[in-house]
């Protein structure tokens, strides 16, 4: 029988590239997105089904789940792709912004597991994939509020991995670094203040850096490698690094007083 995966923020980016690996590896993929009918191009693919899910909600989160189930009759692995990035001094963030980066990022991540885990938990089997970050490992500049939304999936995940094992279910953390994707366009926030201008010479300086990164790197292609990886390895491998240029080891094994003078001159060059 046919194996079913449900993706979040599929539309387009990681969540798209990830849509169309597993179906070519013959899964059938629920493909959620908060608009659907805004992805033309994916209606036609065969054992695609485009659905809506709106991380924030936890009713289309429940509808999602029940269509998926009604129209495949299973699920197998989960992946929550679902995400963005806000940028710029904590300063400047608004409480909507900072609210919004959590509902997204970590509470809805959350709510898409509680639906997920009883489902595999009564099966006895299926696959959490949590898309993390390098800066959920190692904190950028500027990248306060991202970072802590990551370094919370790491925590969350970590933990949820040991409390799921015993029922057969897998809890996967995808963490890349700079990839080509639209996290540099459409999926990222800035955090302003026209009242702050004390930051802005090395926040662009920032700027600068991760947009060259983003124009450098790889497609998000290989992330979607590594998703398909960490989901049918069979293993119980927790983290799975990609693109992430060795930042995470150098900051394990580097003195803070050495690694952080080194950060400071990559990111604010």
């Amino acid at each position: 029988m046919e194996k079913v995966v449900l993706i979040t923020g599929a539309s387009s980016g990681i969540g798209k590239e990830t849509a169309k690996l597993f179906q070519a590896k013959n899964w059938r993929v629920a493909a959620t997105m908060r608009s659907p009918e805004k992805a033309a191009d994916m209606k036609k693919i065969v054992d695609l089904r485009l659905i809506r899910l709106d991380v924030t909600e936890p009713e289309s989160i429940r509808s999602a789940f029940a269509e998926t189930l009604e129209h495949f009759g299973r699920i197998d692995a989960v992946v929550n792709n679902a995400g963005y990035g806000l940028l710029g001094p904590f300063e400047a963030a608004s409480d909507e912004q900072i609210r919004r980066q959590f509902e997204t990022n970590v509470f809805g991540l959350m709510a898409v597991c509680r639906e997920a885990i009883p489902i595999f938990r009564k099966q006895k089997r299926g696959v959490i994939v949590n898309i993390s970050s390098i800066s959920g490992l190692a904190a950028l500049p500027f990248s306060s509020l991202y970072a802590a939304s990551k370094f919370a999936v790491e925590g969350f995940s970590e933990s949820l991995a040991y409390e799921l094992e015993p029922f057969g279910i897998r809890v996967k953390l995808i963490e890349p670094g700079p990839i080509k994707t639209d996290f540099y366009t459409r999926s990222e926030e800035i955090a302003r203040d026209e009242n702050l201008h004390v930051y802005e010479e090395r926040f662009e300086k920032f700027l600068d850096f991760m947009n060259k990164g983003g124009t450098d790197a790889p497609d998000g292609g290989i992330v979607a490698e590594a998703i398909w990886n960490a989901v049918t390895d069979g293993t119980k491998k927790l983290r799975y690094g990609v693109n992430t240029k060795g930042l995470p080891m150098l900051k394990r094994w580097m003195p803070e007083s050495v690694f952080r003078p080194l950060a400071r001159k990559i990111f604010l060059k």
